[in-house]
């Protein structure tokens, strides 16, 4: 996939080299230029030979004009779970809570350029905290890579508390409004797949329109994911949040994933395609890194009156009493004053988790253009202790190209 990728820079790059001889003219040799544009495609023709060879022609057609630039409209949907159990010492109660950051439907629209099934994209936002996409693809007969890369923030939050007493459901709350200090959300997916019919079954037909399905067919399919994801509201506006969740204020994620899938194109009639893939996925590694904040409170009971504590001293990191931490409940948030240091960060390597990759693709060609609509389900989880966080990733993508 390397090489393909470089040998399709080198071709734009000849290219834009062949038309620039072309336009200048002065006291360059005919000779030359047209030594120059026949090597240019023999390597085209070799390329595009050996696309041709490695499929079913009756099933997949490779068009004749290699080039395709795409304008896409993507509409991205996130939601990210941030739960919590929170014991409270020396009393017989403890609370579920969770915080969910589900941001509005974030649209952006983009530009793909490439050589047959090998190119790169770019996606600006069309509303706020969108985040930005950036793309990098390679499709062939029997294989696809696809990077994706996301940043953004926000503050929208509902937060939900369930408390127990005894063992026995007590109470539960819920409520929806604006963390003090946004939280930041970043996420990196690579994905890369094999296809077992690859002379008759193309992924791509569907989903970049490098080819075309001309007739219906299926395959199973391997695939590999590697998800890096970090969760970070780690500006101290947030330290109530952070001293109720035991100090946690930023979390990295690093997980690779291995499947088994099923997909298949239904052609109803020449030029349109229909595809669904769907691949149930198992976390084969998953590294979590949890950085940690401790403070001058924490969630105990209170322990005598306010005047006990008397001042705090940062360099001795202790209350006047001798105490290391006060009782969350006797603080005045936020008019007391909260101290807080960072702690070494804790890695740990949990077991086995079952995710999920599901997709649905439709494309239409005509002539030298065509469209396309695809829709992707990711849901990646990930476990510390008595904190999880689930993220949720759906988007779907219309797409406009043309062949050159």
């Amino acid at each position: 996939m390397i090489g393909r990728l470089i040998i399709c820079c080198l071709l734009f790059s000849l290219n834009v080299a062949a038309q620039e001889q072309d336009s200048v003219g002065n006291g360059r040799s005919r000779r030359s230029i047209d030594i120059l544009k026949n090597r240019l495609h023999q390597v085209q023709q070799y390329l595009d030979s050996a696309d041709r060879a490695k499929v079913d022609m009756r099933y997949i057609e490779v068009p004749e004009k290699p080039w395709r630039i795409i304008l896409r409209h993507n509409e991205n949907q996130v939601e990210v779970d941030y739960s919590q159990s929170v014991d409270f010492p020396g009393t017989n109660e403890y609370s579920d809570w969770k915080l969910c950051f589900q941001p509005p439907r974030a649209s952006s629209i983009g530009l793909w350029v490439g050589y047959r099934g090998t190119g790169v994209g770019f996606s600006v936002p069309l509303n706020k905290n969108a985040g930005r996409y950036f793309y990098v693809s390679s499709t062939g007969a029997k294989y696809g890579f696809n990077f994706r890369l996301r940043r953004f923030n926000t503050r929208e939050v509902t937060f939900t508390a369930t408390s127990y007493k005894d063992g026995q459901f007590d109470s539960e709350m819920e409520e929806s409004g604006y963390l003090p200090s946004p939280v930041w959300i970043r996420s990196v997916y690579l994905n890369g797949y094999y296809v077992f019919n690859g002379r008759h079954y193309s992924q791509a037909a569907a989903y970049n329109q490098s080819v075309i399905q001309r007739r219906s067919a299926g395959s199973l399919l391997i695939g590999a994911t590697w998800n890096q994801s970090s969760f970070d509201y780690s500006d101290i506006d947030n330290g109530l949040f952070m001293i109720v969740g035991h100090g946690i204020h930023r979390i990295k994620v690093h997980q690779a994933n291995i499947g088994v899938g099923y997909g298949y194109n239904f052609v109803p009639f020449r030029g349109f395609v229909i595809n669904a893939m769907i691949m149930p996925t198992i976390s084969v590694y998953n590294r979590v890194k949890v950085y940690k904040y401790d403070f001058n409170f924490d969630v105990s009971n209170s322990e005598g009156q306010v005047d006990d504590y008397g001042q705090w001293n940062p360099e001795t990191r202790t209350w006047a009493n001798g105490k290391t931490h006060k009782p969350l409940l006797m603080a005045k948030w936020p008019a007391d004053k909260v101290d807080y240091w960072d702690l070494e960060p804790e890695t740990d390597y949990s077991s086995f988790r079952l995710n999920g990759d599901l997709r649905l693709g439709l494309a239409y060609n005509w002539r030298n253009y065509f469209m396309g609509l695809q829709m992707q389900f990711n849901n990646i989880t990930y476990k510390k202790d008595q904190c999880k966080v689930s993220l949720i990733d759906a988007y779907a993508q219309l797409s406009l190209g043309i062949r050159l």
